[in-house]
Order: C-alpha cells, then structure tokens, then sequence
C-alpha cells in the first residue's frame, strides 16, 4: 500500500513500513530493537527496520523512512571520519545473488558488514550536559567519576569533550562506569586506545556538524576486532545514536529539541504509557512527525534529500 508523505515542500511516495524481516535462504544470527542481522558467507548483513524503541519498548506500529536514514547517514559518516570501519556495501546491486533476490526489501536499509567481536562496551563521547549525565552531575558534580565545574547549568557546553563508557545492557538501559572500571575489563591499551579514538570521531563529527548548523551535544560509538584490528562497528553519528540540536534553538538552562524520537516520548508521557511492553500504536500525526525529524536530519547533514 502507497501512500503520500509531505516533506520539504513536495510530497515522497512511501511503502508501509518495514516492521519484519524473514529472508529466506539467508541464516538468521540475531535481532535488535531495531535492526535484524543476517549471515552471508564470511559477512553480515544488518538490515535497519522502521522499528522505533522508546522508554526501551518497541512499538507497535514503525516510522516511514527511518531504517532507511539511520542505515544511509552510518554509509555517510563510514566514508567521512576516516576511522577504520566494518562496512562492505551498502549497495544492494554490489551483493550476493542470495541477498540480491530480496532487493526489494533490502534496497536503502541493508549493510553488508566485516564480522567482529564486539567490545563488552558503549563508548560516549560527550560535549554537553544533558540526558543522564546531567543527572549524575546534579547528584556528584562528575559524570563518570569525572569531575566537573560547578554551577553548569542543563545543556551547558563542557570545557571540553569527555569520555563516558557504559556497559552494554541486554534489556534496559545502559549503565554509566567509570574509565578505570572499562580499563580493568578490557585492559589499559584497549581502554586507552577506544577513549581516544572516540573523543576523535566525536570532535569531527562535532566539526562537520557545526558546518551545517547542528551541534552534536553527545554520541554513542561501538568498536569491535576485525583481524585483530580496533574497528568502529554498528551505526554511526546517527538520530538514534547521538543528540544533535540546531544551533539556531540552543541555550543553556534548557533541553533544546533534537533530531528523534521526542514526538514519541512527549505522546507516550501524555497518554501516561507505562513504559512495559507491548508498545501502543502510535497515532499518525506522531508517525509523521517524527519521520519528518529523520529525514531533516538526513538533509541537513548531508546535503541531499534521502535515496533509496
């Protein structure tokens, strides 16, 4: 079923979003809240559904679009940050004919990826205070026992970027810990080596943002080994993974709208949503909102209008 979908003056001709992925003839390896993953031959496959989480709940219904922007910006932001990555192709067309006979699925939402082991770690960079780290900061005056000058206020830009580790949490949220807490799990060399190679991808990324009238308040990487080699792994710089605000609406003492998924939230908060699964079927107007969010983030930061 078609339907018409307003953005930027001209109207976009959208499928129904896509929720579920089986490919037949391609072995299933696991499932996320939002991206399913696939083996072919020494590769994987990472398909980007439309499948939004909010509160940790995927809901019931996804966002038009929103596979495709998180799976195009992390092709985008791969071949700009110039940090070894585990991305093959993104181009359909360029994969094996078991994956090609899906194509009509797959086009614009699948990365075909180098398998890693991945790090037992989220690696933050900061550049902000908001979100928890705003919290342990009101609590502690640090974020990550890192300590911070007092009377910042909420949104306040640090005096310079810093390096928060969570633990990766299979439900639920992630946890903040300390860098001594991520060196005595992954040794000093790792833990040194991820700490400065995401401060790095944090600072272009924060760069090439301001460049286009976004700042790039926080952002969340994963690394893997791939040969043995420290390889940036999973998306990247995306709406989901990271915080961009507008310039234009930033001041402190404020939390200044980003780009993803706060229709969903304030809609969730304003219908007193429990925050336990199943997740509700959004109403349109929310669903349209928050596609419009990804698709401008989208724009803004690369210039053109979404492909397929």
């Amino acid at each position: 079923m078609l339907a018409s979908h307003h953005f930027w003056g001209f109207v976009m001709v959208e499928s129904v979003p896509v929720t579920a992925c089986s490919l037949p003839g391609l072995r299933h390896v696991s499932s996320g809240k939002v991206r399913e993953i696939f083996e072919v031959g020494d590769s994987l496959l990472i398909v980007t559904t439309d499948r939004l989480s909010a509160f940790d709940v995927v809901m019931a219904n996804g966002i038009p679009f929103k596979g495709q922007v998180l799976n195009r910006l992390s092709e985008f932001w791969f071949g700009k940050l110039g940090a070894a990555h585990h991305m093959l192709t993104c181009e359909v067309e360029e994969m094996s004919p078991e994956v090609l006979r899906h194509a009509d699925v797959l086009r614009g939402r699948a990365m075909l990826v180098k398998k890693a082991r991945p790090f037992p770690v989220e690696c933050v960079a900061r550049g902000y205070l908001i979100g928890s780290g705003w919290g342990d900061y009101q609590r502690t005056g640090t974020i990550c026992d890192i300590p911070l000058p007092p009377g910042l206020r909420l949104a306040s830009k640090l005096p310079h970027p810093i390096f928060t580790p969570a633990t990766k949490a299979a439900t639920g949220h992630d946890e903040n810990i300390s860098f001594d807490t991520m060196a005595r799990t992954l040794g000093q060399p790792t833990a040194d080596t991820l700490r400065d190679l995401t401060l790095a991808i944090y600072e272009r990324g924060a760069a090439y943002a301001e460049t286009k009238g976004l700042i790039l308040a926080d952002t969340k990487l994963e690394f893997g080994l791939v040969d043995g080699q420290i390889t940036l792994i999973d998306e990247v710089l995306t709406p989901d993974s990271s915080r961009y605000w507008l310039t234009s609406e930033y001041r402190e003492g404020i939390s200044p709208p980003s780009f993803d998924k706060q229709f969903v939230r304030d809609y969730l908060d304003s219908i007193h949503f429990n925050k336990r699964p199943p997740g509700p079927i959004l109403p349109p107007d929310v669903v349209r909102k928050t596609s419009d969010k990804y698709l401008e983030a989208f724009r803004l930061l690369t210039g053109r209008e979404l492909r397929a």
